[in-house]
């Protein structure tokens, strides 16, 4: 099922910016990774109690966990939690050359949750408002709208940012990312992502 989604100067205007996250497809199934591309040698991802867990293992390498489907205009839908040590995590858009961050940046040693990160550019543009957003030992609920290169992020019912990328792609798989030279920790739960026409 595809929704219907209206944008204007890069902020969503549609009932989707305030979407129950049940009336989206879900993108994890609480239970397992089916509909997702585990890597080989897995040492960093763990399902228990309907959330996905991620660790960095004793040689701090990074890792991704990509959909096995792609997609191109979506609304994704999550609730993540920080854990322990420098988290540094994110999801990757259609590319491991775009991300929207969720903690800590290696390169600013400062938090970046809802900025783009984009190689080659680093953060071009810093989401708002997110230090009085952010919960740093609770749960967090995220919403990235991404229609063709746009963009827009919520957090915790806000709308934290929007980017236009001019190097985006216009298919591909979503990834979530562990960022390696750390130990860290982070969880994600209720996973939601549905196409938008």
């Amino acid at each position: 099922m595809k929704y219907r989604s209206i944008a204007l100067a890069g902020i969503l205007l549609s009932p989707l910016a305030s979407l129950d996250a049940s009336a989206l497809p879900a993108a994890f199934n609480g239970h397992d990774f089916s509909g997702w591309k585990v890597p080989e040698g897995n040492i960093w991802w763990s399902v228990d109690n309907e959330t996905i867990h991620l660790k960095n293992g004793p040689d701090k390498k990074g890792s991704t966990l990509w959909t096995k489907r792609a997609y191109q205009n979506f609304i994704m839908e999550f609730e993540f939690q920080l854990g322990e040590g420098r988290v540094d995590t994110g999801i990757f858009i259609r590319t491991d050359k775009e991300q929207i961050q969720i903690g800590e940046s290696g390169s600013l040693k400062r938090d970046m949750t809802g900025s783009p990160y984009i190689a080659g550019k680093g953060y071009p543009q810093e989401a708002k408002g997110v230090k009085e957003l952010l919960d740093l030992k609770g749960w967090n609920q995220m919403t990235i709208v991404a229609i063709g290169n746009n963009y827009t992020i919520f957090l915790n019912g806000q709308h934290v940012n929007s980017y236009n990328s001019d190097s985006s792609v216009t298919s591909g798989p979503i990834g979530i990312q562990i960022h390696g030279n750390r130990e860290m920790s982070a969880s994600y739960r209720r996973i939601h992502i549905g196409e938008l026409d």
